[in-house]
Protein backbone atom coordinates (compact mmCIF):
# COMPACT_ATOMS: atom_id res chain seq x y z
CA UNK A 1 0.00 0.00 0.00
CA UNK A 2 1.43 3.36 -1.06
CA UNK A 3 2.14 6.07 1.47
CA UNK A 4 2.94 8.70 -1.13
CA UNK A 5 0.40 9.98 -3.66
CA UNK A 6 2.24 9.80 -6.95
CA UNK A 7 -0.03 12.37 -8.55
CA UNK A 8 1.63 14.89 -6.20
CA UNK A 9 5.14 14.14 -7.50
CA UNK A 10 4.86 15.58 -11.00
CA UNK A 11 6.77 12.72 -12.60
CA UNK A 12 7.21 12.73 -16.37
CA UNK A 13 9.08 10.61 -18.92
CA UNK A 14 12.82 11.16 -18.67
CA UNK A 15 12.82 11.80 -14.92
CA UNK A 16 14.80 9.84 -12.31
CA UNK A 17 13.45 8.82 -8.91
CA UNK A 18 15.38 7.68 -5.83
CA UNK A 19 13.59 5.76 -3.08
CA UNK A 20 15.80 5.90 0.04
CA UNK A 21 15.13 3.07 2.48
CA UNK A 22 12.97 1.38 -0.13
CA UNK A 23 12.21 -1.68 2.02
CA UNK A 24 9.95 -4.04 0.11
CA UNK A 25 9.84 -1.68 -2.86
CA UNK A 26 6.21 -0.60 -2.86
CA UNK A 27 7.01 2.87 -4.22
CA UNK A 28 9.52 1.58 -6.76
CA UNK A 29 6.82 -0.82 -7.94
CA UNK A 30 4.57 2.14 -8.73
CA UNK A 31 7.15 3.60 -11.11
CA UNK A 32 6.76 0.50 -13.31
CA UNK A 33 3.36 1.92 -14.22
CA UNK A 34 4.88 5.22 -15.44
CA UNK A 35 6.40 5.20 -18.95
CA UNK A 36 9.91 6.60 -19.19
CA UNK A 37 10.51 7.12 -15.45
CA UNK A 38 13.78 5.61 -14.22
CA UNK A 39 13.95 4.55 -10.57
CA UNK A 40 16.60 3.49 -8.08
CA UNK A 41 15.83 1.89 -4.73
CA UNK A 42 18.39 1.98 -1.96
CA UNK A 43 18.30 0.11 1.35
CA UNK A 44 20.79 -1.11 3.95
CA UNK A 45 19.14 -4.52 4.20
CA UNK A 46 20.44 -7.28 1.97
CA UNK A 47 17.16 -9.18 2.26
CA UNK A 48 15.10 -6.13 1.32
CA UNK A 49 17.24 -5.44 -1.73
CA UNK A 50 17.15 -9.04 -2.91
CA UNK A 51 13.39 -9.38 -2.50
CA UNK A 52 12.68 -6.06 -4.21
CA UNK A 53 14.87 -7.03 -7.15
CA UNK A 54 13.00 -10.31 -7.47
CA UNK A 55 9.63 -8.54 -7.32
CA UNK A 56 10.59 -6.04 -10.05
CA UNK A 57 11.93 -8.76 -12.34
CA UNK A 58 8.65 -10.61 -11.94
CA UNK A 59 6.69 -7.46 -12.81
CA UNK A 60 8.73 -6.94 -15.95
CA UNK A 61 7.89 -10.45 -17.13
CA UNK A 62 4.16 -9.73 -17.18
CA UNK A 63 2.13 -7.26 -19.27
CA UNK A 64 0.18 -4.50 -17.57
CA UNK A 65 -3.15 -6.29 -18.01
CA UNK A 66 -1.77 -9.14 -15.87
CA UNK A 67 -0.53 -6.81 -13.16
CA UNK A 68 2.89 -6.24 -14.67
CA UNK A 69 4.86 -3.37 -16.18
CA UNK A 70 3.56 -0.82 -18.68
CA UNK A 71 5.13 -0.67 -22.15
CA UNK A 72 7.98 1.83 -22.24
CA UNK A 73 8.61 1.75 -18.50
CA UNK A 74 11.97 3.20 -17.53
CA UNK A 75 14.99 1.41 -16.14
CA UNK A 76 15.31 0.35 -12.51
CA UNK A 77 18.03 -0.60 -10.09
CA UNK A 78 17.95 -1.70 -6.45
CA UNK A 79 21.11 -1.57 -4.37
CA UNK A 80 22.51 -1.51 -0.85
CA UNK A 81 23.82 1.73 0.57
CA UNK A 82 23.79 4.21 3.43
CA UNK A 83 21.58 7.26 3.50
CA UNK A 84 24.45 9.12 5.16
CA UNK A 85 26.70 8.57 2.14
CA UNK A 86 24.50 8.25 -0.92
CA UNK A 87 26.53 6.72 -3.78
CA UNK A 88 25.34 9.22 -6.37
CA UNK A 89 26.61 12.41 -7.94
CA UNK A 90 25.28 15.82 -6.99
CA UNK A 91 21.92 16.78 -8.52
CA UNK A 92 21.28 13.31 -9.97
CA UNK A 93 17.54 12.94 -9.31
CA UNK A 94 14.31 14.75 -10.10
CA UNK A 95 12.51 13.22 -7.12
CA UNK A 96 13.55 11.57 -3.84
CA UNK A 97 11.18 9.51 -1.73
CA UNK A 98 11.96 8.77 1.92
CA UNK A 99 9.04 6.95 3.49
CA UNK A 100 9.00 5.87 7.17
CA UNK A 101 12.79 6.15 7.50
CA UNK A 102 13.67 9.38 9.30
CA UNK A 103 12.23 8.15 12.61
CA UNK A 104 14.86 5.38 12.64
CA UNK A 105 17.86 7.67 12.13
CA UNK A 106 20.10 9.12 14.80
CA UNK A 107 21.31 11.77 12.36
CA UNK A 108 18.21 12.83 10.45
CA UNK A 109 19.69 16.24 9.55
CA UNK A 110 22.66 14.57 7.87
CA UNK A 111 20.29 12.32 5.92
CA UNK A 112 18.27 15.32 4.73
CA UNK A 113 21.49 17.07 3.71
CA UNK A 114 22.56 14.08 1.60
CA UNK A 115 19.16 13.92 -0.04
CA UNK A 116 19.38 17.60 -0.89
CA UNK A 117 22.81 17.06 -2.40
CA UNK A 118 21.59 14.44 -4.91
CA UNK A 119 18.32 16.24 -5.75
CA UNK A 120 18.21 18.64 -8.68
CA UNK A 121 17.24 22.28 -8.13
CA UNK A 122 13.46 22.42 -8.28
CA UNK A 123 13.30 18.67 -7.64
CA UNK A 124 10.69 17.05 -5.41
CA UNK A 125 11.13 15.56 -1.95
CA UNK A 126 8.39 13.27 -0.62
CA UNK A 127 8.91 12.44 3.05
CA UNK A 128 6.71 10.56 5.50
CA UNK A 129 7.02 9.62 9.18
CA UNK A 130 4.69 8.13 11.79
CA UNK A 131 2.14 10.68 12.93
CA UNK A 132 2.53 12.06 16.44
CA UNK A 133 -0.78 10.95 18.03
CA UNK A 134 -0.99 7.32 16.86
CA UNK A 135 2.74 6.88 17.41
CA UNK A 136 2.62 8.29 20.95
CA UNK A 137 -0.14 5.82 21.82
CA UNK A 138 2.02 2.94 20.57
CA UNK A 139 4.89 4.17 22.75
CA UNK A 140 2.58 4.40 25.77
CA UNK A 141 1.14 0.91 25.26
CA UNK A 142 4.41 -0.94 24.70
CA UNK A 143 7.94 -0.40 25.95
CA UNK A 144 9.07 -3.12 23.56
CA UNK A 145 7.72 -1.12 20.59
CA UNK A 146 10.01 1.82 21.38
CA UNK A 147 13.08 -0.10 22.55
CA UNK A 148 13.44 -2.66 19.75
CA UNK A 149 16.90 -2.35 18.12
CA UNK A 150 16.54 -0.54 14.82
CA UNK A 151 13.12 0.77 15.81
CA UNK A 152 11.74 4.27 16.13
CA UNK A 153 13.95 6.58 18.18
CA UNK A 154 11.82 9.74 18.11
CA UNK A 155 8.31 11.06 17.57
CA UNK A 156 8.00 13.97 15.16
CA UNK A 157 5.54 16.74 15.78
CA UNK A 158 3.97 17.74 12.48
CA UNK A 159 4.81 21.44 12.73
CA UNK A 160 8.39 20.76 13.80
CA UNK A 161 8.93 18.31 10.96
CA UNK A 162 7.59 20.83 8.48
CA UNK A 163 9.99 23.41 9.89
CA UNK A 164 12.88 20.93 9.74
CA UNK A 165 12.19 20.30 6.05
CA UNK A 166 11.90 24.03 5.40
CA UNK A 167 15.20 24.66 7.18
CA UNK A 168 16.77 21.89 5.08
CA UNK A 169 15.99 23.88 1.94
CA UNK A 170 12.54 22.80 0.79
CA UNK A 171 9.40 24.76 0.04
CA UNK A 172 6.52 22.58 1.26
CA UNK A 173 3.63 22.56 -1.20
CA UNK A 174 1.38 19.79 0.08
CA UNK A 175 0.75 17.47 3.01
CA UNK A 176 -1.69 14.75 4.05
CA UNK A 177 -2.19 11.83 6.42
CA UNK A 178 -2.23 8.17 5.42
CA UNK A 179 -2.95 4.62 6.61
CA UNK A 180 -5.80 5.18 9.05
CA UNK A 181 -6.70 1.49 9.05
CA UNK A 182 -3.16 0.58 10.12
CA UNK A 183 -3.29 2.56 13.37
CA UNK A 184 -5.71 0.21 15.21
CA UNK A 185 -3.60 -2.76 14.11
CA UNK A 186 -0.50 -1.35 15.78
CA UNK A 187 -2.44 -0.34 18.89
CA UNK A 188 -3.62 -3.93 19.20
CA UNK A 189 -0.11 -5.23 18.61
CA UNK A 190 1.28 -2.96 21.29
CA UNK A 191 -1.51 -3.76 23.75
CA UNK A 192 -1.17 -7.55 23.44
CA UNK A 193 2.60 -7.71 22.77
CA UNK A 194 4.45 -6.69 19.61
CA UNK A 195 6.19 -10.08 19.39
CA UNK A 196 3.14 -12.26 19.95
CA UNK A 197 1.74 -14.14 16.97
CA UNK A 198 -0.98 -16.08 18.82
CA UNK A 199 -3.48 -13.29 19.55
CA UNK A 200 -6.58 -14.00 17.48
CA UNK A 201 -7.90 -10.44 17.22
CA UNK A 202 -4.50 -9.20 15.99
CA UNK A 203 -4.25 -12.02 13.48
CA UNK A 204 -7.76 -11.36 12.17
CA UNK A 205 -7.11 -7.63 11.83
CA UNK A 206 -3.92 -8.37 9.90
CA UNK A 207 -5.92 -10.57 7.54
CA UNK A 208 -8.33 -7.68 7.05
CA UNK A 209 -5.46 -5.36 6.11
CA UNK A 210 -4.05 -7.88 3.63
CA UNK A 211 -7.51 -8.34 2.10
CA UNK A 212 -7.90 -4.57 1.84
CA UNK A 213 -4.51 -4.17 0.12
CA UNK A 214 -5.25 -6.93 -2.37
CA UNK A 215 -8.90 -6.15 -3.13
CA UNK A 216 -9.20 -2.44 -2.32
CA UNK A 217 -13.00 -2.56 -1.82
CA UNK A 218 -14.96 0.68 -1.88
CA UNK A 219 -16.02 0.39 1.77
CA UNK A 220 -12.52 0.24 3.24
CA UNK A 221 -11.24 2.84 0.77
CA UNK A 222 -14.00 5.18 1.95
CA UNK A 223 -13.19 4.47 5.59
CA UNK A 224 -9.52 5.09 4.93
CA UNK A 225 -10.28 8.44 3.31
CA UNK A 226 -12.61 9.55 6.12
CA UNK A 227 -10.44 8.39 9.02
CA UNK A 228 -6.96 9.33 7.81
CA UNK A 229 -7.29 12.99 8.88
CA UNK A 230 -8.22 11.72 12.36
CA UNK A 231 -6.08 8.65 13.02
CA UNK A 232 -3.84 8.25 9.97
CA UNK A 233 -0.68 6.34 10.99
CA UNK A 234 1.59 8.49 8.79
CA UNK A 235 2.02 12.14 7.89
CA UNK A 236 3.39 12.98 4.45
CA UNK A 237 5.04 16.16 3.20
CA UNK A 238 5.88 17.17 -0.36
CA UNK A 239 8.46 19.85 -0.98
CA UNK A 240 10.45 21.49 -3.76
CA UNK A 241 14.20 22.04 -3.45
CA UNK A 242 14.87 25.78 -3.49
Amino acid sequence: MLTMKFEHLGLRPGMRVLDVGCGGGRHIRQTRLMPGVDAIGLDLGEKEVRETQRMLRDLDQHPIEWGGTVPGAGEWKVMRGSIYQLPFADESFDCVIISEVLEHLHHDDLALSEIRRVLKPGGTLAASVPREGPEALCWALSKRYRTTPGGHIRIYRRKKLKQKLTDAGYEIYDSHFAHALHSPYWWLKCAFGVDREDVKVVRLYHQLLVWDIMRRPLLTRALESMLSPLIGKSVVFYGTKV
